[in-house]
Parts: C-alpha cells; sequence; structure tokens
C-alpha cells in the first residue's frame, strides 16, 4: 500500500482527473455525490509506522490546486481516514474550495476509511511486502489466498464501505453538496475491483484517484475517473 513517489515535476496531473470527474457528475445533474479519494502526495519514510507518514509541501499544493477546481456551487463537506495525511488532505482540498469562493465544512476521521480490513497490520504488511505490487496482494485478497486471521474477507470489506458511504448519498441537504471521503490506496483500489468497475490489473490508485458514488434519475451509480461505471442496488 502507498508504494512507491514520482518527482515533482512528473506528478503535477494528481488530482486533475479527479475535479474533472466531480464537475462531470454535477453538470450531468447530480444534487449530492460521495468522492471516495486516495489522500494526495506523502512521504516514504521506512523507520515509522506507515501511518504516519505525512504529506509533503507538494502533496499539500496539490490539495489546494484540487480544491480551487472544484464547482463553486457545492457545499463540500469532509471525511477522512484517521491517518494525519487523509484528515490534512481532506481539510487543505476544503480549505481551497472555500477561499475560491465555495462552501464548506468542517473533517471528521472515520474509522471506516482507515485499514480497518487488517486484522493484523504487522502481518499485512509483511505479505504485501513480499507480493508483487498493490495489485498482485489486492488479487491474492480477492482470491482467498491471504490468511483470514491477516484481513477480514475482500468482499466483506466492500460491503463494509458501502454502507458507510450510500447513507450519505441518501442525506437530502438543500442545495448541491459533496461529501468529501479520504482513504488509502488499497481500500479504492479494493472498491474499484469488488464493485466490477476495473479488473485488479488496472491502472494503479495514484494520489488524489477517486471513486463517484452518485444517484440521478433515482438510479445510483459508481464512477472512477478512467470513464468505467457501474449501478449498484
Amino acid at each position: 500500500m502507498d508504494d512507491g513517489v514520482l518527482p515533482e515535476h512528473l506528478s503535477d496531473h494528481f488530482g486533475k482527473e479527479t475535479g474533472r470527474l466531480v464537475a462531470e457528475v454535477f453538470d450531468e445533474g447530480a444534487e449530492r455525490a460521495v468522492l471516495l479519494m486516495r489522500h494526495s502526495a506523502r512521504t516514504f519514510d521506512r523507520s515509522i509506522n506507515d501511518l504516519l507518514n505525512n504529506l509533503t509541501d507538494h502533496g499539500r499544493n496539490l490539495c489546494a490546486s484540487l480544491g480551487e477546481s472544484l464547482p463553486k456551487d457545492i457545499r463540500v463537506r469532509g471525511y477522512a481516514s484517521p491517518a494525519q495525511r487523509c484528515v490534512e488532505t481532506a481539510e487543505l482540498v476544503i480549505a481551497a474550495h472555500v477561499a475560491a469562493g465555495g462552501e464548506g465544512a468542517r473533517t471528521r476521521a472515520l474509522e471506516a476509511l482507515g485499514v480497518f480490513y487488517a486484522l493484523d497490520q504487522r502481518k499485512m504488511w509483511k505479505i504485501l511486502t513480499t507480493s508483487d505490487g498493490l495489485a498482485d496482494y489486492v488479487a491474492k485478497w480477492f482470491a482467498e489466498e491471504v490468511p483470514i486471521d491477516a484481513m477480514i474477507p475482500a468482499p466483506q470489506a466492500v460491503d463494509l464501505v458501502m454502507q458507510v458511504l450510500l447513507p450519505k448519498l441518501e442525506r437530502r441537504m438543500p442545495g448541491r453538496s459533496l461529501d468529501l471521503c479520504v482513504t488509502h490506496d488499497m481500500t479504492v483500489f479494493t472498491l474499484r475491483h469488488g464493485l466490477g468497475l476495473e479488473p485488479v490489473s488496472g491502472p494503479d490508485v495514484e494520489f488524489l484517484d477517486g471513486l463517484m458514488l452518485f444517484e440521478i434519475d433515482g438510479r445510483t451509480f459508481v464512477r472512477s475517473h478512467h470513464g468505467s461505471e457501474v449501478e449498484v442496488s
């Protein structure tokens, strides 16, 4: 999870497709949407617990760019994994949105956006480091090749996250609004594959990549910024 980083001059695209996805969904007539998004660019200090690695200055700038690009007529409310880099990502995106003329609310940490699916984080990390990248690990997880004392079943993780996201979509509020839910790449990867949007062998989940959950004409959809979309019940 969260392995590898690009030089800043090669990573300025982070968040741009996600910003376009948000605008696209609201342009199509959505009144409410939920964005499940990976945090921004972070440090990679292997001497500390991975969840303690925070955002880089470049990552903070990317958050500002994304926030400034969001439609100004939507109210954005933040939720995040308890990891500081996720909380800060949500806060910075919303702050930039407000500074550019939008409306925003505070960010609240939710354990359901963290790595709740890991029953034994040490064992999970050990298996992950011996796998051929995150895609290979997630494929093993869905194939039930990861020990049951290391991770909960992958379909159960998908269901639990959706149980948190769907009620946010159903909550009726005045005007157009977006619930920004910042999490980790493994969570986005897991839902993207588990919901049938894209195969495990699909594109990596980069910084600020996300999935949009939205409702139009009484039907609920999930869409990735790669254009894939599925209807969910």
